[in-house]
């Protein structure tokens, strides 16, 4: 998968070095709404049409082959500069395994990724159980001391992480903070600015507070919340300082039920480039809020126009 050499036009390199997407591409409720009813093309060839990044969520259940990841990359061939970001297998960071075998083979997985420099990051998801101990500590060194060579990005949910020590011992190893919004709820943590690494990373979960900690809850219900322009406001400011200093700054929302996802990371993607970006029609006609900045693409007879 080739890069593109250098930065879009019009941008700034320090703004092309921001790349805005969502977290998977898979949902049946964004049929009728990102895709068409009847989708006559590959989903992750589609929205590789909006958005120049993709957090892969599937690895976190299920360590895909070479040839999986292979494919993603053939399927995003018609934008250049997309990149991928990889959520770790689960074993590693919420059973806290560090199965040699699991390693190889995760490893060979992300090869192809690798090889066509199409791996933005390497996500470690923690739960928000995963708190700050002298423990959790060591077996987080650890952990990342098996992927170094990856360009790696921590996320953990609780407070007790959100001090300056803990942002030293990432800034030492140059690893990524992923800095997420989220219902800050007990001792949940709070919205933050680091930049730890050359990767800057960026979450957004939604503020769904009624829902957010509910056992009862299924996934669509967690994470069913579409983000305002005001709500937003602050954490553009947050993105634009850290590309200052960051490589690459990835922002991904993770708020999918139908759609909304891809909603905000449009609005936030205009924002940063200052410019109108391209929405599917039918996303536009659910959500007006994009009519100010989006331009719809229309399909007609499996053809975008």
């Amino acid at each position: 998968m080739a890069r593109e050499p250098g930065s879009p036009v019009g941008l700034s390199p320090r703004l092309a070095s921001v790349r805005t997407g969502v977290a998977g591409w898979s949902y049946p409720d964004w049929k009728g709404i990102v895709y068409p009813s009847e989708r006559r093309a590959d989903a992750l060839t589609r929205i590789a049409r909006y958005v120049d990044t993709v957090e892969v969520n599937s690895p976190f259940y299920r360590i895909p082959t070479a040839g999986t990841t292979r494919g993603w990359l053939e399927r995003c061939r018609n934008n250049p500069r997309f990149r991928f970001t990889v959520k770790l297998y689960r074993e590693f960071t919420h059973a806290r395994t560090l199965a040699s075998a699991d390693e190889v083979l995760f490893k060979r997985a992300l090869a192809p990724l690798v090889d066509s420099d199409a791996l933005g990051g390497l996500l470690l998801q923690f739960p928000w159980s995963f708190k700050y101990e002298p423990e959790s500590l060591a077996y987080l060194e650890t952990l990342t001391a098996r992927f170094s060579q990856y360009p790696t990005v921590v996320e953990v949910r609780h407070q007790s992480w959100q001090r300056p020590e803990f942002f030293d011992f990432l800034r030492e190893r140059s690893i990524g903070f992923c800095n997420i919004d989220q219902p800050v709820i007990g001792r949940s943590l709070g919205a933050s600015c680091e930049t730890t690494g050359p990767v800057a990373y960026f979450r957004f979960h939604g503020r769904n507070y009624e829902r957010w900690f509910d056992e009862d809850a299924g996934r669509d219900e967690r994470y069913d919340y579409l983000y305002t322009a005001p709500e937003l406001d602050p954490w553009i400011e947050r993105i634009s300082e850290t590309s200052e200093t960051a490589s690459e700054t990835f922002v991904i929302t993770n708020n999918h039920f139908r759609g909304q996802a891809v909603v905000n990371a449009l609005q936030i993607r205009a924002r940063v480039e200052g410019r109108k970006v391209r929405a599917p029609a039918t996303l536009i006609e659910h959500y007006p809020v994009l009519r100010t900045i989006a331009e719809p693409e229309f399909e007609t007879q499996g053809r975008l126009f």
